[in-house]
This record gives C-alpha cells, sequence and structure tokens, in this order.
C-alpha cells in the first residue's frame, strides 16, 4: 500500500513539473529558395546564400536550421516533401523565415504559382501551419535580380509576386521583412557596375567549380550574401524583441563551414586596415580547428577575436623549440608559437589556443608581446612553455582561463595578472611559472583568486622558478591542491637569484596553501603590503589602464 501511495505521488508531482512552461531557446527554420540555401564549398565555390551566412549574426545559443534549397518554390517545396520534413520538427516558439518567389515565377507547372492566387495561399498554408503548433511565420520578400535600365535604375523582375508577400502579411498579421526593398537599396547605392561585387561574377580558371566563369546576377557570392544578411539581423533586432538579444554584429567572420568572411584567422586579421584609430574591429570565429599559425602584427591594433565556443572554437599548430625550419635550423622557443601578439590593445574571448606538438620540449601556444592584451574565457593547451608573456613592457590580463602545461608554462618578462583562472599541471616535478621580470619592475605576474589543479597523481610541483634574477611572482587568496610542494619555490640552481626575486603570498588555501614548509627567501604578505596590490597599481601605468572596465567584444 505505502509503494502504491509513493507512487502516485511521483506521477501527481511528474505532471505538476511537466505542466509548466520550461524556457526554450528557439530554433530558427529557413524555408525558401537558392539565394537563401546552403551552398557547397566544394571546388572553391564562391556562391553563398544570404542564410548560409546568417548565423554569423547570433549568438551560439540560437540554432539556425536552413531548409532552403536551390530550385524551389512555395509548391515544390511541399509537393517534394521538404516541408513535412520541418513541421514535424517545429516546436512552440520556434520561428519559420519563409522567402519565395523567384521559382514561382518559373513556367514549368511542377514549380508555377499565380502570384494573385496558389502564390498567396501557399504562403497562407505556411503560416496557418507554423502558427498551429505555436511557431512564428516571418515573411520575407524576395531579394532583387541584379536588372539594370538602360538609363541606371534597378528593374522591377518580380511583379505582382513581392507584392502579394506584402498582401499576406497585412492580411494574416505576419510579420514581414521586406529584403526586397530592402536589397532594391543596396544594389541602387552600388550602381550598374559596382554591384557585380555582390554577385557571381567570375574570370573564367579562377575556380574549379566554375571553369569557365559566370556572369549570374540572381545568385550572391560571399560580400553580398554577408551585406544581405546583416540587413536581416539589424531588421530583426528591430523588430522582433524576443530576438534582438541574440542579435550581434561583427566586423568579420571566420568558418570552416563557408558560413564568414573569411576560412582562416589569418585572412580576417590580413583584412583589418592598419593602424585603426577610430574604432575596434571584431573577427567572430565560428566552431572549428584552425590549424594554422597566426600573427596579429603590430599595426593591427584595436583588434578583438570572439569564439563561438570555448571549448570548440581551437587555433593550433605544432611546431616546437628544436623542429627544424626550411633552413635546416632549430626554431627556437620564441619561432614555436601558435599565435603571436604583437599589437597593442588585443582582446579574445571564448576560444582555446593550443600547441599540439605535444611533450617535446619548449612548445609555445601563445606568444604575446602588445601592451594592454587581454583575453577572457580562453583556453591555453600545451605542455612546456605554454604561454610566453615576451616583451618587458607589455601589461596584460587573464580573466577566467584555463592555462595548462608541464614545465614553465607561464613564463616570460610581462607584468601580467590572471584573475580567477585555472592554472593545471600535467606533470610531476614541473614549474607553473618562470618569470623574467626586469630589474627595477615593481611587478612580474599575479595570480588573484586562482585553482591550481593538477592530473591524477601528478605532485611536488612548484609554483615558480626565475627565469632571470629579478623574477616577481605573487599568489593571492588562490586555492592550491596537494600537488603543490611544500617547499613552495624553487631557485633553478641559482642561490644568488634567492636574493634578488619576490616570491609571495597572501591567505593561500587548499592542501597546497599550507605555508609552513616555504623556502626561507619566500614572503607571506602582511595585510598591509596585500592591500597595495591592486589591479590599478599593477597594470595601470602612465595611461591609467584598467581592464576590467572595457567592455566584452559582442
Amino acid at each position: 500500500m505505502k509503494n502504491t501511495s509513493y507512487y502516485i505521488l511521483f506521477i501527481l508531482f511528474t505532471c505538476i513539473f511537466c505542466s509548466f512552461d520550461v524556457e526554450r531557446i528557439p530554433v530558427i527554420y529557413m524555408i525558401g529558395d537558392s539565394t537563401m540555401a546552403d551552398k557547397s564549398l566544394s571546388g572553391g565555390n564562391p556562391e553563398r546564400g544570404w542564410g548560409q551566412m546568417f548565423p554569423g549574426f547570433l549568438t551560439p545559443d540560437i540554432h539556425v536550421d536552413n531548409r532552403a534549397l536551390n530550385g524551389r518554390s512555395t509548391r515544390s517545396f511541399r509537393n517534394e516533401g521538404h516541408w513535412e520534413l520541418v513541421r514535424k520538427k517545429l516546436r512552440k516558439g520556434d520561428y519559420v523565415f519563409i522567402q519565395f518567389g523567384h521559382n514561382d515565377q518559373k513556367a514549368d507547372t511542377a514549380r508555377h504559382s499565380d502570384a494573385e492566387t496558389d502564390y498567396k495561399i501557399n504562403l497562407g498554408k505556411y503560416i496557418d501551419e507554423t502558427r498551429k503548433v505555436g511557431a512564428i511565420p516571418v515573411l520575407f520578400t524576395p531579394i532583387v535580380r541584379r536588372k539594370f535600365n538602360p538609363n541606371g535604375t534597378l528593374a522591377d523582375t518580380h511583379g505582382k509576386y513581392t507584392d502579394a508577400v506584402r498582401t499576406v502579411a497585412k492580411e494574416k498579421q505576419v510579420l514581414l521583412i521586406d529584403l526586397n526593398k530592402m536589397s532594391a537599396g543596396l544594389l541602387e547605392k552600388y550602381g550598374p557596375e559596382k554591384s557585380t561585387s555582390l554577385f557571381v561574377w567570375v574570370e573564367p580558371g579562377i575556380y574549379a567549380a566554375l571553369p569557365k566563369g559566370k556572369q549570374d546576377n540572381t545568385h550572391l557570392n560571399v560580400r553580398g550574401a554577408r551585406l544581405i544578411a546583416r540587413m536581416v539581423a539589424e531588421a530583426i533586432k528591430e523588430t522582433i524583441p524576443a530576438l534582438a538579444p541574440h542579435i550581434v554584429m561583427y566586423d568579420y567572420v571566420v568558418a570552416k563551414d563557408g558560413s564568414g568572411d573569411f576560412f582562416t584567422i589569418q585572412e580576417a586579421i590580413d583584412a583589418v586596415p592598419d593602424f585603426r584609430k577610430k574604432g575596434r574591429t571584431t573577427i567572430y570565429i565560428r566552431e572549428g580547428v584552425y590549424k594554422e599559425k597566426v600573427i596579429l602584427p603590430e599595426s593591427k591594433i584595436n583588434v578583438s577575436f570572439m569564439g563561438e565556443s570555448r571549448t570548440k572554437t581551437i587555433l593550433t599548430y605544432d611546431d616546437y623549440a628544436s623542429k627544424m625550419n626550411v633552413f635546416g635550423e632549430e626554431m627556437s622557443t620564441s619561432g614555436s608559437a601558435s599565435f603571436y601578439v604583437y599589437a597593442p590593445d588585443f582582446i579574445a574571448e571564448n576560444m582555446t589556443f593550443e600547441n599540439s606538438a605535444g611533450p617535446v620540449g619548449q612548445a609555445v601556444a601563445v606568444f604575446v608581446s602588445g601592451d594592454r592584451s587581454i583575453f577572457r574565457n580562453c583556453r591555453f593547451l600545451g605542455f612546456q612553455d605554454t604561454l610566453y608573456t615576451y616583451d618587458k613592457d607589455s601589461r596584460q590580463y587573464y580573466e577566467g582561463c584555463y592555462i595548462e602545461g608541464t614545465v614553465d608554462f607561464i613564463f616570460g618578462k610581462s607584468t601580467a595578472w590572471f584573475e580567477n583562472c585555472t592554472i593545471h599541471s600535467k606533470r610531476s616535478e614541473g614549474y607553473l611559472t618562470a618569470a623574467a621580470t626586469p630589474a627595477g619592475k615593481a611587478y612580474g605576474y599575479v595570480f588573484h583568486n586562482c585553482r591550481l589543479t593538477a592530473d591524477h597523481s601528478v605532485e611536488n610541483v612548484y609554483l615558480g622558478r626565475p627565469w632571470r634574477p629579478f623574477a616577481r611572482t605573487l599568489f593571492i587568496e588562490c586555492d592550491m591542491g596537494s600537488h603543490i610542494s611544500p617547499e613552495g619555490w624553487h631557485n633553478w640552481r641559482k642561490p644568488d637569484a634567492e636574493k634578488t626575486t619576490f616570491y609571495g603570498e597572501y591567505k593561500s588555501r587548499g592542501e597546497g596553501g599550507n605555508c609552513e614548509g616555504r623556502v626561507s627567501w619566500s614572503h607571506q604578505l602582511t595585510n598591509k603590503e596585500a592591500d597595495q596590490i591592486t589591479l590599478r597599481n599593477v597594470l595601470g601605468g602612465n595611461d591609467e589602464w584598467y581592464p576590467q572596465i572595457i567592455g566584452t567584444v559582442k
């Protein structure tokens, strides 16, 4: 009897719980024709649908399911079963973006729909069936074709079809994005000649996909599709409040799947204007493994990277110090980096930087020389010498980052503050830091409220050793695992360095935070001394730089 009562209560509570609406991030479904559809990248195909580029204007939590297909009309898309596949997946709160018209004009019976009858009816059916499940339809007028009259004005090639969409939107009280009008304005601004730069106009022999070249006035290239997608994003931000917070505007998008301006990160950097002082250039890097050796030169100032995913947006390379270059010489530690930052005022967020060479000696993931560099929510993966804070006049700020390695995996001359970071050791008898702070510098490395973790069975890891005699490293209120050596610090077999280095801690905690066994030449800061270790004092400098007030990339 008791078991039966428990079962009834379980069913009752389950029903009550399931009756509540759980907040759900909507999916955006796209149905339409080739001007919206995803395109193959085979043979370097330059054609893109604007729907293919649209995800680059959304926060990563919004999923776009682009079902638009080449050559489809309101009639054929349904009759071939494509709509039914979408309809079965629709859930309450999802969106359906509907853009047809180009192929409804075709004469063949499989696709043709009369603008004043069938076309309107077909659009209405899509709207009604979308609403039936609580999803939200959005109508789009078809984008214009590039056809100019002799006097330079744009010809109307869609005729009554465009007006039909507007009429249906009004009658059904559906949100309308007048992409026909918007794209017409874009082409008129560019004019008859310059507008070819938005469409698939290519010379023979450029792309394997188009060996004979092409002059296509209907289908967009990367640039044209990105501009149309941007106009759509701007319209959505103004007209759909629920989606507005998920719209983001980046200057460039890098994507392995062809949905961006570029396939590689270096291409995006190269496109940044030199010494752009009046604005920040933002680069959105979509999920993917980007195996490339990347350099941000000194002239590319005020650049920001925003990764789509902290763990799935990965910049990686596999050089290492003893690897031979093309001249048969060892690359050296400095030459081994996957990513070089020479420009000032760089920001990176939400991505991974990796040296994938493995345990082969020095192999740098990131080499940072530029002043006022910021890394937030990033991962730095490697073994020895993972993060090279190179320049003596460089100030660097790391917040919420994960940095791993074996030996000296945070090293260099720069002044750097690590806030709420995880510093992870992968090998016993290792060293977290190897500061090379120049003589006369008040600060080197400061770790504040960080977690020191390790792989299973790793032990006897030191907080630091002096690469140069005046190394300065502080751990303030950090949680230290049992892998940290009781001695805490190592002199790198340099007894004289014990007199010139400054290694200190304040309120260390955790199994490795017991400071009673620390080497005699290290320091336990007093409250008064710790009060002086502030972000402004450490990184402020003459320009009073304060990275915590600098907003996120988006």
